[in-house]
């Protein structure tokens, strides 16, 4: 694994989980009535808190690019998922809560499962496919996943609402991550030029506005325990199904390595829900209201 690698993705981890957690901070207090509108980024344009956890996501976002360009999703996707453990510090600077049992356990597993993952599976590059049915099928699969998420959660309670925004959130920042790879590949072979003719770098806008609105939407509407771990859980998984699916990126495929690459995802899954339902990790506003529905108005 290149260094360079592992300090960007680290690096860009860092930023996104300090902006997460400023942004919840800032979009516990918008209004329901924004609930799923572009309205809602409008009224958070207002508040600076708010504003410095979106530069430091764009920042985040960067460094996530620059290391998608020098390594493979497969590769970068684990690591992004650390940013819960920036997320968790800065958290817990902010509710004074000792990380305990619950944390250190969390820690241990996420730590060790993005370990496992990335030791048995050896991501490394290879040809990309180039079968338009297969990007389209895969793509097509977690976006139409996402909308029905969304589709679901505009139906539901308050209780369930925000884990299924963020599920959708994060399958559409893996696709955005797998085409921000495909943008870089491309604009390093063709130039700017040839860049700004293919579809990828509008798809990738588009995705990364959409899951916006479903992130602020979430953050708003209970606490970041409540959004967070599934946000960061489906965001890698995603990402690796593209960069297995069409990217082109291979891990190994003997017993031992797919058994220990399951374990490594098991493990990221599980020390993301531990970390994310700690106490430390903001409570937010009271949103309770057992018998509403969430519509936009």
């Amino acid at each position: 694994m290149s260094v360079l690698v592992l300090i960007l993705a680290v690096s860009a981890a860092c930023c996104l989980g300090f902006g997460f957690v400023l942004q919840q901070n800032a979009a516990r207090q918008a209004p329901l009535s924004d609930f799923l509108s572009p309205r809602l980024l409008l009224d958070l344009m207002k508040v600076p808190r708010w504003l410095g956890g979106i530069a430091l996501m764009v920042a985040g976002m960067v460094l996530g690019a620059i290391a998608l360009g020098q390594g493979e999703v497969s590769l970068v996707e684990p690591l992004l998922a650390t940013n819960l453990l920036f997320a968790l510090a800065l958290s817990r600077k902010q509710t004074k809560q000792p990380l305990g049992r619950q944390g250190w356990a969390g820690l241990a597993l996420l730590a060790g499962g993005v370990t496992a993952f990335i030791v048995a599976g050896e991501p490394r590059g290879g040809t990309a496919v180039t079968d338009p049915f297969r990007h389209w099928l895969i793509i097509g699969v977690m976006i139409g996943l996402a909308l029905l998420l969304t589709t679901y959660a505009k139906r539901s309670r308050l209780s369930a609402a925000p884990v299924l925004l963020a599920l959708a959130a994060g399958l559409l920042y893996g696709v955005q991550d797998a085409l921000t790879r495909v943008s870089g590949q491309r604009f390093s072979a063709d130039g700017l030029a040839e860049l700004l003719t293919s579809w990828q770098p509008y798809a990738v806008l588009a995705l990364g506005i959409t899951g916006l609105v479903l992130v602020q939407s979430a953050f708003e509407t209970a606490p970041l325990r409540m959004s967070l771990p599934a946000l960061t859980a489906a965001q890698p998984l995603a990402g690796i199904v593209c960069g297995v699916g069409f990217l082109g990126d291979r891990l190994r495929t003997d017993t031992a390595a797919l058994t220990w690459e399951a374990v490594g995802l098991a493990a990221i899954v599980a020390g993301i829900v531990l970390l994310g339902l700690h106490p430390a990790m903001p409570s937010g506003a009271d949103r309770s209201e057992p018998t509403r529905n969430l519509q936009p108005s």
